[in-house]
Protein backbone atom coordinates (compact mmCIF):
# COMPACT_ATOMS: atom_id res chain seq x y z
CA UNK A 1 0.00 0.00 0.00
CA UNK A 2 1.33 3.79 -0.59
CA UNK A 3 2.09 5.71 1.58
CA UNK A 4 0.04 8.54 0.54
CA UNK A 5 -3.00 6.00 0.82
CA UNK A 6 -2.48 4.98 3.77
CA UNK A 7 -4.14 7.60 6.21
CA UNK A 8 -3.31 6.32 8.89
CA UNK A 9 0.55 6.18 8.51
CA UNK A 10 1.88 8.82 11.66
CA UNK A 11 4.98 10.33 9.82
CA UNK A 12 8.58 11.35 11.27
CA UNK A 13 8.56 15.46 11.11
CA UNK A 14 11.76 17.47 11.35
CA UNK A 15 10.45 21.19 12.79
CA UNK A 16 14.25 23.28 12.73
CA UNK A 17 13.54 26.93 12.85
CA UNK A 18 10.82 27.08 15.53
CA UNK A 19 7.00 27.11 15.67
CA UNK A 20 4.32 28.08 17.80
CA UNK A 21 3.34 25.20 20.18
CA UNK A 22 -0.05 25.52 19.43
CA UNK A 23 0.91 23.95 15.67
CA UNK A 24 3.30 21.53 16.81
CA UNK A 25 0.42 20.16 18.98
CA UNK A 26 -2.11 20.19 16.25
CA UNK A 27 0.83 17.65 14.48
CA UNK A 28 0.90 15.64 17.76
CA UNK A 29 -2.46 15.57 18.35
CA UNK A 30 -2.87 13.82 14.26
CA UNK A 31 -0.24 11.36 15.62
CA UNK A 32 2.64 12.58 13.82
CA UNK A 33 5.80 12.73 15.58
CA UNK A 34 7.66 16.13 15.90
CA UNK A 35 11.53 16.86 16.02
CA UNK A 36 12.00 20.28 16.88
CA UNK A 37 15.18 21.16 16.75
CA UNK A 38 18.01 22.53 14.41
CA UNK A 39 19.67 20.86 12.16
CA UNK A 40 23.07 21.54 11.42
CA UNK A 41 24.13 21.79 7.43
CA UNK A 42 26.91 19.72 8.11
CA UNK A 43 24.38 16.91 9.19
CA UNK A 44 21.74 17.89 6.52
CA UNK A 45 24.38 17.39 3.50
CA UNK A 46 25.21 14.14 5.68
CA UNK A 47 21.77 12.85 4.87
CA UNK A 48 19.69 13.26 8.39
CA UNK A 49 16.99 13.92 6.10
CA UNK A 50 16.26 10.37 5.61
CA UNK A 51 15.22 10.07 8.79
CA UNK A 52 12.06 11.82 8.29
CA UNK A 53 8.97 12.36 6.06
CA UNK A 54 8.65 16.15 6.50
CA UNK A 55 10.83 18.87 7.35
CA UNK A 56 9.46 22.21 8.36
CA UNK A 57 11.47 25.33 8.20
CA UNK A 58 11.48 28.94 8.38
CA UNK A 59 14.45 31.15 6.75
CA UNK A 60 17.38 29.96 8.79
CA UNK A 61 17.54 26.44 7.32
CA UNK A 62 18.90 26.41 4.27
CA UNK A 63 17.54 23.58 1.46
CA UNK A 64 20.18 23.65 -1.56
CA UNK A 65 19.88 20.97 -4.52
CA UNK A 66 22.55 18.84 -2.76
CA UNK A 67 20.88 18.39 0.55
CA UNK A 68 17.54 17.99 -0.76
CA UNK A 69 19.16 15.10 -2.92
CA UNK A 70 20.96 13.34 0.18
CA UNK A 71 16.90 13.49 1.54
CA UNK A 72 16.50 9.76 0.50
CA UNK A 73 13.12 8.05 -0.77
CA UNK A 74 11.48 8.67 2.84
CA UNK A 75 10.95 12.73 2.38
CA UNK A 76 7.37 13.31 1.43
CA UNK A 77 7.07 17.63 1.58
CA UNK A 78 9.02 20.50 2.56
CA UNK A 79 6.88 23.14 4.74
CA UNK A 80 7.93 26.24 4.40
CA UNK A 81 6.43 28.71 7.20
CA UNK A 82 6.27 31.96 6.08
CA UNK A 83 6.22 33.18 2.42
CA UNK A 84 9.40 33.48 1.16
CA UNK A 85 10.85 29.87 -0.67
CA UNK A 86 14.39 31.57 -1.68
CA UNK A 87 15.91 28.80 0.55
CA UNK A 88 14.61 25.91 -1.16
CA UNK A 89 15.89 24.96 -4.06
CA UNK A 90 12.35 24.21 -5.83
CA UNK A 91 13.47 22.83 -9.05
CA UNK A 92 15.61 19.69 -6.87
CA UNK A 93 12.71 19.35 -4.36
CA UNK A 94 9.94 18.65 -7.53
CA UNK A 95 12.92 16.81 -9.43
CA UNK A 96 12.60 14.57 -6.44
CA UNK A 97 9.53 14.80 -6.77
CA UNK A 98 9.15 16.60 -2.90
CA UNK A 99 6.10 19.32 -2.97
CA UNK A 100 7.03 22.42 -1.39
CA UNK A 101 4.46 23.99 0.46
CA UNK A 102 4.21 27.51 2.27
CA UNK A 103 1.34 29.84 4.27
CA UNK A 104 1.78 33.06 2.10
CA UNK A 105 -1.45 34.46 3.88
CA UNK A 106 -0.66 34.48 7.33
CA UNK A 107 1.87 36.75 7.93
CA UNK A 108 0.04 39.47 5.61
CA UNK A 109 -1.43 41.55 8.15
CA UNK A 110 1.91 42.02 10.18
CA UNK A 111 3.97 42.61 6.83
CA UNK A 112 1.78 45.69 6.24
CA UNK A 113 1.84 47.26 10.02
CA UNK A 114 5.56 46.97 10.28
CA UNK A 115 6.14 48.71 6.73
CA UNK A 116 4.06 51.24 7.17
CA UNK A 117 5.71 51.38 10.53
CA UNK A 118 9.19 51.95 8.67
CA UNK A 119 7.64 54.59 6.37
CA UNK A 120 6.42 56.57 8.85
CA UNK A 121 9.86 55.94 11.33
CA UNK A 122 11.75 57.27 8.21
CA UNK A 123 9.88 60.47 7.25
CA UNK A 124 9.24 61.73 11.44
CA UNK A 125 13.23 60.70 12.35
CA UNK A 126 11.72 58.64 14.76
CA UNK A 127 15.27 56.16 15.40
CA UNK A 128 17.24 59.30 15.04
CA UNK A 129 15.49 61.36 17.64
CA UNK A 130 15.55 58.31 20.21
CA UNK A 131 19.15 57.63 19.59
CA UNK A 132 19.70 61.46 20.00
CA UNK A 133 17.45 61.30 23.15
CA UNK A 134 19.93 58.20 24.43
CA UNK A 135 22.85 60.44 24.41
CA UNK A 136 21.49 63.39 26.04
CA UNK A 137 20.38 65.41 22.86
CA UNK A 138 17.38 67.70 22.44
CA UNK A 139 17.31 68.08 18.54
CA UNK A 140 14.21 69.51 18.10
CA UNK A 141 14.73 71.75 15.23
CA UNK A 142 17.11 69.09 13.32
CA UNK A 143 14.41 66.55 13.57
CA UNK A 144 11.61 68.88 10.87
CA UNK A 145 10.35 66.09 8.92
CA UNK A 146 7.47 65.07 6.52
CA UNK A 147 4.02 63.89 5.95
CA UNK A 148 3.33 61.09 4.01
CA UNK A 149 0.25 63.12 2.58
CA UNK A 150 0.59 64.14 -1.08
CA UNK A 151 3.45 62.18 -1.45
CA UNK A 152 3.93 59.38 -4.34
CA UNK A 153 4.56 55.95 -2.65
CA UNK A 154 6.02 52.88 -5.17
CA UNK A 155 4.56 49.53 -4.61
CA UNK A 156 7.50 47.11 -6.37
CA UNK A 157 5.25 44.53 -6.47
CA UNK A 158 1.27 44.21 -6.24
CA UNK A 159 0.36 40.99 -3.78
CA UNK A 160 -1.97 40.74 -0.95
CA UNK A 161 0.77 42.77 1.61
CA UNK A 162 1.30 45.51 -1.22
CA UNK A 163 -2.26 46.20 -1.43
CA UNK A 164 -3.04 46.42 1.98
CA UNK A 165 -0.03 48.65 2.08
CA UNK A 166 -1.50 50.92 -0.80
CA UNK A 167 -4.85 50.71 0.83
CA UNK A 168 -3.36 52.06 4.27
CA UNK A 169 -1.52 54.58 2.10
CA UNK A 170 -4.37 55.55 0.27
CA UNK A 171 -6.03 56.75 4.00
CA UNK A 172 -3.16 58.73 4.71
CA UNK A 173 -3.41 60.50 1.82
CA UNK A 174 -0.80 59.04 -0.55
CA UNK A 175 -0.62 58.71 -4.06
CA UNK A 176 -0.12 55.10 -4.84
CA UNK A 177 1.92 54.06 -8.12
CA UNK A 178 3.33 50.01 -8.39
CA UNK A 179 5.36 48.22 -11.04
CA UNK A 180 4.83 44.70 -11.16
CA UNK A 181 4.95 43.10 -14.52
CA UNK A 182 2.82 39.99 -14.02
CA UNK A 183 -0.16 42.32 -12.53
CA UNK A 184 -3.04 42.42 -14.59
CA UNK A 185 -3.71 45.78 -15.32
CA UNK A 186 -7.84 45.77 -13.71
CA UNK A 187 -6.32 45.14 -10.44
CA UNK A 188 -4.37 48.43 -10.32
CA UNK A 189 -7.41 50.32 -11.46
CA UNK A 190 -9.46 48.55 -8.85
CA UNK A 191 -7.03 49.59 -6.12
CA UNK A 192 -7.04 53.17 -7.71
CA UNK A 193 -3.49 52.97 -8.20
CA UNK A 194 -1.46 53.88 -11.12
CA UNK A 195 0.42 50.59 -12.97
CA UNK A 196 3.65 51.37 -14.40
CA UNK A 197 4.85 49.23 -17.40
CA UNK A 198 8.63 50.04 -16.54
CA UNK A 199 10.47 49.84 -13.30
CA UNK A 200 12.47 53.01 -14.10
CA UNK A 201 9.15 55.44 -14.73
CA UNK A 202 7.71 54.09 -11.46
CA UNK A 203 11.52 55.33 -9.59
CA UNK A 204 11.46 58.43 -11.76
CA UNK A 205 7.48 59.00 -10.32
CA UNK A 206 7.83 58.75 -6.80
CA UNK A 207 9.79 59.60 -3.65
CA UNK A 208 8.58 57.05 -1.20
CA UNK A 209 9.31 53.22 -2.80
CA UNK A 210 8.53 49.92 -0.73
CA UNK A 211 9.64 46.75 -1.77
CA UNK A 212 7.37 43.72 -1.79
CA UNK A 213 8.39 41.17 -4.66
CA UNK A 214 9.71 37.81 -4.53
CA UNK A 215 13.79 37.27 -4.46
CA UNK A 216 15.41 35.84 -7.84
CA UNK A 217 17.63 36.53 -10.52
CA UNK A 218 15.50 39.12 -11.86
CA UNK A 219 15.01 40.96 -8.93
CA UNK A 220 18.38 40.78 -7.54
CA UNK A 221 19.93 44.42 -6.87
CA UNK A 222 16.36 45.47 -8.71
CA UNK A 223 16.44 48.84 -6.43
CA UNK A 224 20.29 49.35 -7.30
CA UNK A 225 22.47 53.06 -8.22
CA UNK A 226 20.96 54.06 -11.04
CA UNK A 227 17.54 53.56 -10.56
CA UNK A 228 17.76 55.33 -7.00
CA UNK A 229 19.33 57.97 -8.59
CA UNK A 230 16.05 58.90 -10.91
CA UNK A 231 13.65 59.62 -7.44
CA UNK A 232 12.87 63.22 -7.98
CA UNK A 233 13.04 64.23 -4.19
CA UNK A 234 10.34 66.50 -4.66
CA UNK A 235 6.72 65.11 -4.50
CA UNK A 236 3.37 66.03 -5.74
CA UNK A 237 2.35 68.61 -3.30
CA UNK A 238 5.33 70.65 -3.94
CA UNK A 239 7.22 69.56 -0.75
CA UNK A 240 11.00 69.07 -1.14
CA UNK A 241 10.82 65.73 1.29
CA UNK A 242 13.68 63.69 -0.18
CA UNK A 243 13.57 59.93 -1.06
CA UNK A 244 13.41 57.06 1.30
CA UNK A 245 13.51 53.34 0.58
CA UNK A 246 11.65 50.53 2.67
CA UNK A 247 12.10 47.10 1.92
CA UNK A 248 10.19 44.12 4.53
CA UNK A 249 10.17 41.60 1.76
CA UNK A 250 13.57 39.87 0.68
CA UNK A 251 17.44 40.69 1.23
CA UNK A 252 19.04 41.25 -1.95
CA UNK A 253 16.61 43.31 -3.93
CA UNK A 254 17.91 46.05 -2.54
CA UNK A 255 21.86 46.67 -3.62
CA UNK A 256 23.10 47.59 -0.12
CA UNK A 257 26.48 49.24 -1.09
CA UNK A 258 24.47 51.45 -3.65
CA UNK A 259 21.86 52.27 -1.06
CA UNK A 260 24.31 53.26 1.47
CA UNK A 261 26.24 55.46 -1.20
CA UNK A 262 23.52 57.23 -2.10
CA UNK A 263 22.59 57.55 1.73
CA UNK A 264 25.80 59.30 2.06
CA UNK A 265 25.47 61.30 -1.07
CA UNK A 266 21.80 62.74 0.05
CA UNK A 267 20.38 61.25 -3.11
CA UNK A 268 18.52 58.72 -0.44
CA UNK A 269 17.45 60.94 2.54
CA UNK A 270 16.21 57.81 4.97
CA UNK A 271 16.30 53.85 3.77
CA UNK A 272 14.93 51.21 6.30
CA UNK A 273 15.17 47.46 5.82
CA UNK A 274 13.75 44.64 7.39
CA UNK A 275 15.88 41.94 5.60
CA UNK A 276 18.94 41.46 4.47
CA UNK A 277 21.73 40.15 2.01
CA UNK A 278 23.59 38.62 5.06
CA UNK A 279 21.92 37.42 8.05
CA UNK A 280 22.07 38.01 10.79
CA UNK A 281 23.69 41.44 9.91
CA UNK A 282 27.73 41.38 10.40
CA UNK A 283 28.90 43.75 13.35
CA UNK A 284 30.10 47.07 12.54
CA UNK A 285 27.57 46.89 9.49
CA UNK A 286 28.38 50.42 8.07
CA UNK A 287 24.89 50.91 6.58
CA UNK A 288 23.36 49.63 9.71
CA UNK A 289 25.60 52.54 11.30
CA UNK A 290 24.76 55.34 9.15
CA UNK A 291 22.20 57.91 11.12
CA UNK A 292 19.89 57.93 8.11
CA UNK A 293 19.35 54.26 7.91
CA UNK A 294 17.26 52.30 10.73
CA UNK A 295 16.42 48.42 10.67
CA UNK A 296 14.88 45.48 12.16
CA UNK A 297 16.08 41.95 12.22
CA UNK A 298 13.17 40.21 10.39
CA UNK A 299 10.93 40.66 11.94
CA UNK A 300 7.84 41.17 9.45
CA UNK A 301 5.97 38.02 10.44
CA UNK A 302 7.27 38.21 14.19
CA UNK A 303 3.79 39.06 15.99
CA UNK A 304 1.99 36.49 18.21
CA UNK A 305 -1.03 37.02 15.82
CA UNK A 306 1.08 36.08 12.47
CA UNK A 307 2.89 33.20 14.26
CA UNK A 308 -0.10 31.31 15.45
CA UNK A 309 -1.96 31.65 11.52
CA UNK A 310 1.72 30.53 10.31
CA UNK A 311 1.78 27.37 12.46
CA UNK A 312 -1.71 26.85 11.87
CA UNK A 313 -1.45 26.98 8.05
CA UNK A 314 1.96 25.23 7.60
CA UNK A 315 1.03 22.42 9.69
CA UNK A 316 -2.33 22.10 7.51
CA UNK A 317 -1.20 22.44 4.44
CA UNK A 318 2.04 19.64 5.41
CA UNK A 319 -0.58 17.09 6.60
CA UNK A 320 -2.62 17.37 3.46
CA UNK A 321 0.11 16.08 1.52
CA UNK A 322 1.01 13.65 3.61
CA UNK A 323 -2.53 12.37 3.49
CA UNK A 324 -1.92 12.03 0.18
CA UNK A 325 -3.81 15.07 -0.88
CA UNK A 326 -3.07 18.48 -2.63
CA UNK A 327 -2.09 21.49 -0.99
CA UNK A 328 -3.05 24.95 -2.19
CA UNK A 329 -0.13 26.55 -1.53
CA UNK A 330 2.30 24.35 -3.10
CA UNK A 331 4.91 26.75 -4.67
CA UNK A 332 6.77 24.29 -7.09
CA UNK A 333 3.41 22.20 -8.19
CA UNK A 334 4.17 23.34 -12.03
CA UNK A 335 7.66 21.71 -11.69
CA UNK A 336 6.43 18.38 -10.25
Amino acid sequence: MSFGATLGYMARIAVTDGMANDAIALLEKAGHEVVSQFIEPADLRAGALADFDAIIVRSATKLPADIIQQSGRRLKVIGRAGVGVDNIDLQAAADANIPVVNAPRASTQSVIELTIGHLLACIRHIPRSDRGMREGKWEKKAMKGTELQGKNLGLIGFGRIAQGVGSVAQLLGMEVHTYDPYLPPKVAKAQNTTLHKKVDSLFQACTHISVHCNYNQETHHLVNAERMSLMPGKSIDGIKCGNHIVNCARGGIVDEDALLEALRSGQITSAALDVFETEPVPKGNELVQHPHFHGTPHIGAATLEAQARVGRDIASAVMTVLKGGKADTTVNSHLL
